[in-house]
């Protein structure tokens, strides 16, 4: 190889150099978008995770009538609900909605929905804890604000952009009289 052949060689070895940074800041940007949805998309589950179980978790002293013995209000089974969410607990209040009521039957209730529009209405809910025998109703709603776009579009969300992670559980009081 002569002078001409190395001379070539290291001129298109230079003119390559700066092709792995521009390749990296072309997929860096939609990479770390995308791992950052999945981190977000798994809190969303971990949230409604916590908020299902503390839903269940609650709604277990209504059926057991500690509930009615401790005569809570709508306030107090919130404040009870918070107390469940574990590390999500500190904002919870201003977060969470609850709904507690009697209802007919387990199947076609026929309860009104809060969320029947662009916003959510709270006259529609109210704490109920029934009577022994009574078939209730356990409904929560917690607002998360979305980081990530597109994740909005897959999820009930509300006018103002928050998407709405509900838990709901249904079952009789237990007879303790």
């Amino acid at each position: 190889m002569g002078r001409r052949g190395l001379k070539r060689m290291i001129d298109r070895r230079r003119a390559r150099e700066g092709s792995a940074a521009i390749e990296f800041a072309m997929v860096a940007l939609p990479f770390f978008f995308m791992m950052f949805a999945v981190l977000e998309l798994a809190l969303v589950f971990l949230i409604d995770s916590v908020l299902e179980n503390a839903a269940i978790e609650t709604g277990r002293l209504v059926r057991t009538g500690q509930a009615d013995a401790q005569e809570f209000n709508a306030a107090t089974f919130k404040s009870n609900l918070c107390n469940r969410m574990s590390i999500f607990s500190s904002d919870c209040s201003s977060k969470v909605m609850v709904d507690v009521r009697p209802i007919p039957q387990f199947s076609n209730p026929n309860v009104p929905d809060p969320l029947g529009g662009q916003a959510f209405d709270p006259n529609t809910l109210g704490y109920d804890g029934g009577a022994p025998g009574d078939i209730m109703l356990v409904r929560a709603w917690y607002q998360y604000t979305l980081l990530t776009p597109f994740l909005a579009q897959g999820l009930s969300k509300l006018s103002n952009g928050k998407a709405v992670l509900t838990a709901t559980t249904a079952f009789r009081n237990e007879p303790y009289d």
